[in-house]
């Protein structure tokens, strides 16, 4: 296959899935992982992509492969986070067990809270003081300020929640949700896992980005954002914009 045309399938691709990785379109277009570099160099050079550590994606989507200090995250976009974390807290039912993930979208959600008899799990620090603070019955307490790792996993995998609320970096169709830590992605997989139901807190500056890890598909969970500026959106029913 001529160079010409590797850049149109490779285009084809990136601008079909969002994003894409280099044994992606190893596989794709049955050439060497250097010629596929080579060519996404290329194509960055060109303008018609971005290229990033392990792949490449559209020119319009952001990877990010850090993530921001707690303090920092906690002061963006606070009037659609508050919207979004009293939604939250309304789902919260007599005698429930609940899965509160690391973010500050959550961390909101902590502020709302009036269901008295839900007992509730964490792995981040500031979340499990709040709780506390609140007098809400805490059984696991745990830069996110989150606990992470094989002691946290380990601790999950005893637990049957009835729902779960998570935070998320990233919203994208094909991608699904991403965090630019792995293993606080992990966690954040191993926690959905136990849950009968997981709730994904995402202020629409998170619907369409793409970070480095992804902890789950998007049609796995129930994300609760406000209203879309992006009207693809609008067909997945498992999204619910919060007025």
């Amino acid at each position: 296959m001529l160079a010409e045309e590797r850049f149109r399938e490779i285009q084809k691709y990136v601008e079909s899935h969002g994003t894409v990785t280099v044994q992606e379109l190893t596989d794709l277009l049955n050439t060497s992982e250097s010629t596929v570099r080579r060519d996404l160099t290329e194509l960055h050079k060109r303008g018609t992509l971005i290229k990033v550590h392990g792949g490449a994606t559209t020119v319009g989507t952001s990877v990010r492969t850090r993530d921001e200090e707690l303090s920092v995250r906690r002061d963006r976009n606070t009037e659609e986070k508050h919207k979004i974390a009293a939604y939250a807290a309304e789902l919260i039912e007599a005698d429930d067990f609940v899965y509160l993930d690391a973010g500050s979208s959550v961390d909101l959600l902590i502020d709302e809270l009036n269901e008295e008899s839900a007992v509730f799990v964490t792995n981040a620090i500031g979340h499990a003081q709040k709780l506390l603070k609140k007098g809400y019955e805490v059984l696991l307490k745990g830069v996110t300020e989150a606990i992470v790792g094989a002691e946290a996993l380990e601790s999950l995998n005893r637990y049957n929640f009835t729902k779960g609320f998570f935070g998320t970096n990233g919203v994208h169709p094909q991608r699904g949700l991403t965090t630019p830590d792995s293993e606080e992605a992990l966690v954040k997989k191993k926690a959905m896992e136990r849950c009968a139901q997981c709730f994904v807190l995402a202020d629409s500056s998170k619907i369409g980005q793409v970070t480095s890890i992804t902890f789950s598909d998007m049609k796995e969970s129930e994300i609760l954002t406000t209203e879309l500026k992006d009207s693809s959106y609008k067909k997945y029913k498992n999204i619910v914009e919060v007025k």
